[in-house]
């Protein structure tokens, strides 16, 4: 630890590539189902949700090469693209398949009915089902009256293909109205996750590693811009972060992973080739280990998101 350094941009770092990103805008003003799923659920997340979880299980179909699969699919279809999720980036396998047997057996409808599914936690806690268009919304109703696993107490909205755990915030009471979330969302992907907040050091890099770094990686620490929000969108190939627009610590942020000491698993071993583009605030990736992404993603051991030192 006692030569840590960050290093600054310089002319020979490569030249970003990214995912394509959608034009931002500022808030989302109502629920748009033609929105990517981290983006259309927004207006459906409370403000005082500090956390999101987006799982867009039509992306994760079609990557995995079942685009048109659903619940009435083939057994062997259905059996083949489970035996295949979970070696992709997806930060869930389902918040209905522990209960898929009797939901398929009573009424007819089960996971492989689900397009994306979200969940929130923080300072309100909850989660947002969206259904196919061909999905029974009336069979939907039928389990949540019958309090089948999370389903009970759901509220149904048979109209929007959606089911909920609790009656969605008003508009204004929701991330769709928190300025700035839009820009941070909304691109293609297996699984996207946000934070409104940075990480502390010692979350990432374990606890007391902060106050044994050496005088010029406490100062680089202390050099970073501060950071409210980041997100982490997972794809097959590549991950994508957005820090927000106008970081001038881009560069040393996507560099923490290069001079801090090891996550388990390693970020650097399963994140590489990382590049950043401070005019946007987007760090690339790519997926060397897919599964190990989601991993480090649900844990919160991301490098990149560490908070500004303050010692």
């Amino acid at each position: 630890m006692a030569c840590l350094l960050l290093v600054s941009a310089c002319s020979s770092d490569p030249e970003p590539v990214y995912q394509d990103s959608p034009e931002p805008q500022a808030v989302a003003t109502e629920y748009d189902a033609s929105l990517e799923p981290s983006a259309a659920v927004l207006s459906l997340v409370p403000e005082a949700a500090t956390t999101l979880e987006v799982t867009d299980f039509d992306q994760l179909r079609l990557v995995l090469g079942f685009g048109s699969l659903d619940g009435t699919s083939s057994p062997a279809d259905l059996a083949k693209f489970w035996r295949g999720a979970p070696r992709t980036a997806t930060l869930t396998l389902g918040l209905l398949r522990p209960f898929d047997e009797r939901l398929r057996g009573d009424f007819g409808i089960g996971q492989d009915d689900v397009a994306w599914e979200a969940s929130y936690a923080g300072g309100a806690t909850g989660w947002v089902l969206k259904f196919h268009d061909t999905a029974s919304m009336a069979a939907l109703q039928r389990a949540v009256r019958a309090g089948v696993g999370p389903l009970r107490g759901a509220v149904v909205d048979a109209d929007r293909h959606l089911v909920t755990s609790a009656e969605p915030p008003a508009v204004d009471g929701s991330w769709g109205a928190v300025d700035g979330m839009l820009s941070l969302v909304g691109r293609e992907a297996i699984s996207t996750y946000v934070e409104r907040s940075c990480l502390a050091f010692d979350t990432v890099f374990g606890d007391g590693m902060e106050d044994q770094l050496a005088d010029a990686p406490a100062s680089a620490l202390r050099a970073l811009d501060e950071l409210d929000a980041y997100s982490v969108a997972l794809g097959a190939e590549l991950a994508t972060v957005q820090l927000g627009p106008k970081r001038s610590d881009a560069f040393d942020r996507i560099r923490l992973a290069e001079v801090m000491p090891p996550t388990v698993p390693d970020f650097g071993v399963v994140m590489s080739r990382g590049v950043a583009d401070p005019s946007t605030g987007r760090l690339g990736y790519v997926l060397t280990d897919p599964v190990g992404a989601a991993e480090l993603t649900r844990a919160r051991l991301l490098p990149f998101a560490v908070c500004r030192g303050g010692f």
